[in-house]
């Protein structure tokens, strides 16, 4: 297992900035950030927080979100 400290589900959410409720929505619905699942504990490796906000960057309001 690699170095990279994992966050709660708070953590995680304060870590970008966004309400628990809505990272708990993203976890349900898909569109966030990649998560593990130990044993009841949801997990987010900050190395994930950060690859997903990084693919979050718009030059305009017309941007399209891709797929993934």
């Amino acid at each position: 297992m690699s170095q990279d400290k994992l966050l709660n589900v708070r953590q995680a959410a304060e870590r970008l900035a966004l309400s628990k409720s809505t990272l708990d929505r993203l976890r349900c619905y898909g569109g966030g950030p990649v998560y593990k699942k130990l044993g009841r504990s949801v997990r987010y490796a900050k190395s994930a927080l950060a690859s997903w906000a990084a693919t979050k960057d718009r030059a305009s309001t017309s941007d399209m979100e891709s797929a993934s």
